[in-house]
Formats: structure tokens, sequence, C-alpha cells
């Protein structure tokens, strides 16, 4: 009898133990699901949030426009939309941080290619920016292959597939327009560093988007024309202040002298890039949008990026005078 009494204690025991073991392995599971359906539920929040931040540029931008002269827009950075945003407070302790940048105040990269023939104009301003950053490799010629449709090399230090295909792995020249100013990382031996020291003064947009000289930098400005000094270009920045250029020939008169040529310049602005970064919970989301302004007053969204930084400080001029 009392053989079979311990039996039935050491099966209750057994039995105790697999019932432990299993809600131990159910409760675990539960709490992985509601750990994962809360991460989803911050993720959702934090891309509404990030849109949200869209949606607000966008009702900048537009009332921007409003206020002037839609047809002849005068963009500059002493306006609303180009002023720091204060951080919008949001749920659970985050926040929402809003930038609106004019890329067009930038080099345009894709500028070197006009209706497929090589823009010798644009060449040249790419290698002075490049001369003024202290940046001495023959970067120009090399996107200036990557962008073109052909296969001969330009110049002594071009590129083109027989020299993309010697690496390792082996790729192609794009032979097409930037659709991203990261695709510079791809040129025949960019570096880190040049990559790094070049980005904040270019951009990657339509071939045909003129440089907006009321935002343009000055690093950007002295790079118009060979013989303008970067203490000349800081001049024009200083002299645009508060209300910028009205028009081309007030910029133009500033320098006497210089062939300055007003073709693809302009003093307005129709892209505008817009970063919006979102903290929910231990969640943190950056969308880059870049929009297309009309002169209706309709904006577009030609590209979202959720892969980039947040926001970015402003670029140091001081590189070499």
């Amino acid at each position: 009898m009392k053989a079979q009494r311990g039996v039935a204690l050491i099966t209750v025991m057994l039995v105790v133990a697999v019932v432990t073991v299993v809600c131990a392995g159910i409760i675990a599971r539960q709490q992985l699901s509601i750990r994962s359906s809360a991460n989803q539920l911050h993720v959702r929040q934090a891309w509404q949030y990030a849109l949200g931040g869209e949606t607000l540029a966008k009702a900048l931008l537009r009332r921007d426009l409003q206020q002037g002269d839609p047809r002849a827009p005068v963009d500059h950075l002493d306006e609303a939309w180009a002023q720091p945003l204060a951080p919008f407070a949001l749920d659970e302790g985050g926040e929402l941080r809003v930038q609106i940048s004019d890329p067009t105040g930038r080099f345009n990269l894709n500028s070197l290619v006009d209706q497929g023939a090589p823009n010798d104009a644009a060449v040249a301003q790419f290698g002075r920016l490049l001369g003024g950053l202290q940046i001495d490799a023959p970067y120009a010629e090399r996107l200036l292959d990557w962008l073109d449709a052909d296969q001969e090399p330009s110049g002594g230090y071009g590129a083109e597939d027989n020299q993309y295909l010697l690496a390792a792995p082996a790729y192609r020249a794009a032979n097409r327009v930037l659709v991203d100013v990261s695709e510079l990382r791809l040129l025949l031996e960019m570096t880190e560093v040049d990559y790094r020291r070049l980005l904040p003064w270019v951009s990657a947009l339509p071939a045909d988007a003129p440089l907006n000289v009321n935002t343009a930098s000055a690093r950007v400005l002295a790079s118009l024309v060979e013989g303008l000094p970067l203490s000349t270009a800081e001049g024009l920045v200083a002299r645009r202040a508060g209300q910028g250029y009205a028009d081309l020939p007030s910029f133009l008169a500033q320098l006497p002298g210089l062939p300055v040529s007003s073709q693809r310049l302009a003093v307005g602005s129709q892209y505008f890039q817009v970063i919006s970064e979102v903290s929910v919970a231990d969640r943190r989301q950056v969308l880059r949008s870049t929009l297309q302004r009309a002169s209706d007053g309709r904006l577009y969204v030609l590209a979202r990026d959720l892969g980039q930084g947040g926001v970015a400080p402003a670029p140091d001029e001081e590189v070499e005078r």
C-alpha cells in the first residue's frame, strides 16, 4: 500500500513538472508575441508620424508659394520653410523633428550630361568644386562617364565598363542619371573620405534643375566661374541676407567682369528635401522625402527613403580659402 502511495506521489510530481514546463513555454511565447505586437505598433506609429512631418512640410511650402508670385517664386533661407522647427512632442515621451532643405542650392550632379551630350560648363564647375574641397581625384570625368550612354572614356582619367569589370566584385557603369547621391560611392576609386567631404555640397536632381543662388552656399557659388574667390562668394551670401536676390540680374550685377552665365541659375526652387525624424518609445524612424512644387501649388512626392540618417548639421565652410 505504501509502495502504491509512493508511485502515485511520483506520478503527481511528474505531472506537475510537465504542466509547469508547458505553462512556462506558453507564457514565454505569449510575452514574445506581446513584445512583437508592441514593436509593430511602434513601427506603424513612427511611420504615420513621419508622414505627418512630410504633410507639415507640404503645408509650409504651399503657404510660401501663395505669399509670393507663383509664376516667379523667390526662395531664400530667411523664409519660414527654411527656419528650424521646434520638435513636436509625441505620446510615450517621443518627438517629431522636421527639417526642410533646398537641394537646388547644391551642385546638381546630373547636370554633367544635357540631353545625352556632355555639359562642358557643368563638368568644369564640378572640377572647381572638387578643387575647392581639396579633392584631387578626377571624379568629374569619371562621373561624366557614369552618366553618359557611350563606352568611350572621357579625357585621360575617365572610366567605363572596361575599368569597372576589373573590380572585385565586377560591375558596370550605370550609363544613366543618378537617382541618389549615394551612387557616387560606386565611382572608380571613390574613397569614403572624399565621398563624405563632397556629400553636403551636391544633389541628384533632374538634369535641367537650376541652381538657386539664394540658397546656395559660398562654396558652391565660388565654383560658378574660374577666378571667383571664396571670399567674394561669401560676400554674395552676405548681401542676399533678408529677402534674397529678387531676380538674376540683381545677382549678376554683383559680379562685374566675371563671365557668369544666367543659364541654369534661378532665384527660386522647385525641389525640396524633407527629413522627418521620429522617436517613439525605443523606436526611431527617419524618412527623407524629395518633393517637387509646381507653380499651381501642388506638391508631388518624387521619392521616399528610409535608409538615411537624421536631421543633419549645416556643412562646414572651413575647407580651404
